[in-house]
């Protein structure tokens, strides 16, 4: 069985990732207006990409115990 708290941090790792989802969003629309350059993007959604990784990793280590 799964704990409460458990529950609200696997739900608080979700939230985040929603964030991370709006925040790639907002870096593509950035580079679409030409408020960034694409080198910017690039080392940015890099960033992006690795931290989603991390983050969907803890959402599954965190539901599985």
């Amino acid at each position: 069985m799964v704990k409460k708290g458990t529950l609200d941090v696997a739900n608080f790792f979700q939230i985040s990732l929603g964030s991370l989802h709006e925040t790639e969003y907002y870096l593509l629309l950035s580079t679409d207006l030409h408020y960034i350059t694409n080198e910017v993007f690039e080392h940015r959604d890099l960033e992006i990409k690795e931290i989603k990784a991390i983050l969907i990793s803890l959402i599954k280590t965190v539901r599985s115990s």
